[in-house]
């Protein structure tokens, strides 16, 4: 399959991560990854090259982060800040914001979080609360964001809020870059099961005063109506398209690492003479879940072509479905490895029950599978709402 699908390059690329992920493992230490990763040049591949990425998209990103899973140390910021916020800022920020704030993205020095969900309003755009008005020439931002990962290792998050439009009294979404050690940002630790190295957090904006230059895109139009405060929606999609292409790379990456775990014990593991994977109880569900990995990375590699093409359109649907189908094809994956180990696939030796909250994530975030449906549903398939 990858020799149709990926170029030389991006099968080299696969590899190189490959060998660091199996360098580091599933035991290792986040900061030392992230730090090799960035002075390799792997967390800022899809950046332009002229900000110190390597000028790829995020076709090359999804594969750095699937193979980082692979073998067991998954990089979750990889999908926030330089899939997200170093997507918005290259296509919609300011030079002066470019020069800011992509070299440190492309080479890991930097790092930058996202900030959407709320809590009575979740993920859903046309309900958030978080609300900028003008100030001279500054902003005010207010507002509450939850669930938001890696603020405390982050220099600043992306803050998805709404200003009025003064034509039609009516709220339309901004982007803002909020350093974390603004006046008046505070944030608090969310206490989760879930085992991962970047914590999640609640973050309170109480009047947050911001320069004009932390608006995304700077001033009312920028670029064409690319940028500022007439674009936010624009910005937020071009976001959120790679946010589920690199979900995806993760769920794909997660289920591979927790298939391999299962497919070494069922060669090794014997009983009445025989190993277990020759029967097939045991090596049919396997075979299954191998399957629905692959077929699951051939939509996430249609999506992120398709995006890195500059097809929006033909991206969100493809990247809503791949998301939806590596979300389930990893836990089925994870469920099937810890049932092939039996009592092992509880043990901490092995370190696959951490894998059982770990792939839940896909299926829950940044859009649940339901969500997904809706949108197949209408969008694709034409059919009336219900809400």
């Amino acid at each position: 399959m990858t020799a149709l699908l990926e170029s030389v390059e991006q099968k080299d690329l696969r590899s190189a991560v490959a060998a660091l992920g199996r360098r580091h493992g599933r035991d290792h230490d986040r900061e030392a990854l992230w730090s090799e990763a960035g002075k390799l040049g792997y967390l800022g591949v899809n950046l332009p090259e002229e900000y110190g990425g390597g000028g790829g998209g995020i076709t090359e990103l999804s594969i750095v982060l699937e193979e980082l899973g692979a073998a067991g140390c998954p990089l979750l910021m990889l999908v926030v800040s330089p899939a997200i916020c170093g997507t918005v800022i290259a296509r919609f920020g300011t030079e002066a914001q470019k020069q800011r704030w992509l070299p440190g993205l492309a080479d890991g020095t930097r790092t930058m979080a996202f900030g959407i969900t709320e809590p009575d309003a979740g993920s859903n755009s046309h309900r958030i609360t978080t609300t900028a008005r003008r100030d001279g020439t500054d902003w005010l931002l207010t507002g509450r964001k939850v669930f938001v990962s890696g603020v405390d290792i982050a220099d600043a998050t992306l803050v998805v809020g709404r200003t009025e439009d003064t034509r039609t009294g009516r709220l339309k979404p901004c982007l803002f870059v909020v350093p974390r050690d603004t006046p008046g940002f505070e944030r608090r630790p969310i206490e989760m099961e879930l085992h991962a190295a970047e914590k999640q957090f609640e973050l309170t904006l109480d009047d947050v005063r911001l320069p004009a230059d932390a608006l995304v895109g700077g001033g009312t139009s920028h670029a064409f109506g690319s940028g500022g405060e007439d674009a936010g929606l624009l910005q937020l999609f071009a976001g959120l398209n790679p946010e589920r292409v690199m979900t995806a790379a993760f769920a794909i990456g997660v289920g591979r690492h927790a298939l391999s775990r299962a497919l070494d014990y069922a060669r090794e593991r014997t009983v009445w003479k025989t190993p277990i994977g020759a029967h097939q109880a045991i090596a049919h569900p396997l075979a299954q879940a191998h399957i629905d990995l692959e077929l699951a990375r051939l939509m996430m590699q249609k999506a992120a072509y398709l995006y890195d093409s500059g097809d929006d359109t033909g991206a969100g649907e493809a990247a809503n479905m791949a998301k939806y189908a590596a979300g389930e094809a990893c836990v089925k994956a994870v469920d099937q490895a810890v049932h092939t180990l039996g009592g092992n696939g509880l043990t901490r030796e092995f370190g696959l029950a951490r894998l059982i909250t770990a792939a839940r994530v896909a299926r829950i975030a940044p859009v649940s599978r339901e969500m997904i449906l809706n949108y197949v549903s209408h969008q694709t398939l034409g059919l009336p709402k219900s809400y």
